[in-house]
């Protein structure tokens, strides 16, 4: 708690601190402090009657579906979607076939990254 917050709380401490001030003070900074107290029972009445509004309309939804006898777990239910399965993609076929150094035959889709073996050569003599 700050030391402003704890004077004014502390009536004996008030009361020593206000002696150095002269009435017209006093009076300007009470009228300061009613302003802010004020504003703030405003701001309290405010939220309590948009508390107080969304209590009214949830009670009226709730009326609702139990008069058209609608199941609350039901109701929630048809909120959630099944998450969508990503399909795999079908494995794309082989466009150059060729045989390594090590004499193994490989082939290659033309998709990524160029095969060292077929790098600076004619594609089109692997094709198959």
């Amino acid at each position: 708690m700050s030391e402003i917050m704890k004077l004014l709380l502390n009536l004996r401490s008030l009361r020593v601190t206000c002696r150095e001030y002269s009435l017209d003070q006093l009076n300007d900074a009470l009228g300061k402090l009613k302003t802010v107290v004020n504003e703030r029972e405003e701001e309290e009445a405010q939220q309590y009657e948009a508390e107080k509004e969304k209590r009214e309309k949830l009670e009226a939804y709730r009326q609702m579906l139990i008069e058209d006898g609608i199941d609350l777990e039901e109701l929630i239910g048809s909120f959630t979607t099944e998450k969508k399965v990503k399909k795999k993609r079908a494995p794309r076929p082989a466009k150059y076939r060729y045989t390594d150094d090590s004499g193994e035959e490989k082939t290659w889709t033309g998709q990524g990254r160029t095969p060292k073996f077929l790098q600076d050569k004619n594609l089109e003599d692997f094709a198959i």
